[in-house]
């Protein structure tokens, strides 16, 4: 079963005031291989289509990259020859036993990566999924984490897949603290003993880290202080000025802070990759289609012509959550509906992904 997303916890404080008018820099961006624009294959859902029918819709659409949150073999075997790039989850529950037992780490590797790495374009191991000290629906799994990412990449390299397949995690922005404004970004201190080591580890290895980035629930936790069109990529002019840098939507900010974090922590040239980003259309007043349609083009367009302020000419390589609506996704109603398409395969938006 593929592994429900956590709801970020909304532990972001940046405040927005205009300021000046906007200068843009989008040119000379360097993309870092693969895809700039992915998109989520969640599947809590009893009404989805079967595996070869998304690929299918996938391809129709110009997606080029897709993350699933579990090996699921029907998935793996539809996506064999598509040339789809994929991200591939080690759900949480199943950390403990490949931290245990590094032999178990080499079967999951076999089975679920080397058998099918000649014909489905794996680009990323994520190992664990918003996995945090200060989570309670998580913090079970925090001592897994680093320890199954040594046991996986190992097994990739022993299979000669190291340069192709790179090993990380996925955290999220409740891991920043101090991010206004985002030159401040810090690692909350009780995250950093947990998420220093994995920094090292990425570092070591080249790999990026995964970051699930949602200005939807940073501008529904904090409204006094966050403006809608900063959440939506529609303000006019600048919003923040960070010293020499200006920001006029709230994902830059979001995903600068991270990137200040990682600096003050030894991750200087380290690339994140947005692992996750979306905006409900139902659930609450905030999440209807409108807002939703705006935030998805918004984002795309700009993951298409630009960089983050503090990372000039580095492309952000980006997967929108998700494909499809959930009806038996757990938590709040809004959570059911982050779909780009309903179950039917009906775009709800009439977005361009390409």
């Amino acid at each position: 079963m593929t592994l429900t997303r956590n709801k970020p916890l909304v532990l972001v404080l940046l405040l927005v005031f205009p300021i000046m008018s906007y200068l843009t820099i989008a040119n000379c961006i360097t993309h870092a291989g693969g895809q700039s624009i992915g998109v989520c294959y969640g599947g809590n859902g009893d009404n989805l289509p079967s595996p070869s029918d998304i690929i299918n819709l996938y391809k129709s659409n110009g997606i080029g990259s897709m993350r699933i949150y579990d090996p699921n073999p029907d998935t793996l075997q539809a996506l064999r020859g598509s040339g789809i790039e994929l991200i591939l989850d080690v759900p949480n529950p199943r950390l403990e036993s490949l931290t245990a037992d590094a032999s178990a780490a080499a079967t999951w590797v076999q089975d679920n990566v080397v058998n099918c790495a000649s014909d489905v374009s794996l680009r990323y191991i994520a190992v664990g999924n918003e996995v945090l000290p200060t989570s309670d629906s998580t913090a079970q799994y925090v001592n897994y984490v680093l320890p199954a990412m040594k046991n996986i990449q190992s097994a990739i390299t022993s299979a000669g897949l190291h340069d192709q397949i790179k090993v990380s995690t996925a955290t999220y922005s409740g891991v920043v603290s101090n991010s206004y404004p985002p030159s401040h970004g810090s690692f909350h201190d009780g995250v950093s003993s947990f998420i220093n080591p994995i920094i090292s580890f990425l570092v070591e290895n080249d790999s990026p880290l995964l970051a699930n980035i949602y200005p939807y629930f940073s501008y529904t936790g904090d409204k006094q202080n966050i403006q809608l069109p900063y959440a939506l990529f529609t303000a006019q002019g600048v919003h923040v000025q960070d010293e020499n840098l200006q920001y006029q939507n709230l994902s830059d900010a979001l995903l600068d802070a991270l990137y200040a974090a990682l600096e003050k922590a030894g991750g200087d040239n380290l690339r994140i990759v947005v692992s996750e980003s979306g905006w409900p259309s139902e659930g609450d007043n905030d999440a209807i289609v409108d807002n939703a349609k705006t935030y998805y083009t918004n984002l795309i367009n700009h993951v298409k012509e630009g960089s983050t302020p503090r990372r000039l000419r580095q492309a952000i390589e980006t997967y929108l959550f998700a494909m499809f609506d959930e009806n038996q996704k757990g938590g709040l109603e809004t959570e059911k509906h982050f779909g780009l398409f309903t179950p039917n395969q009906e775009s709800k938006y009439q977005i361009s992904f390409s």
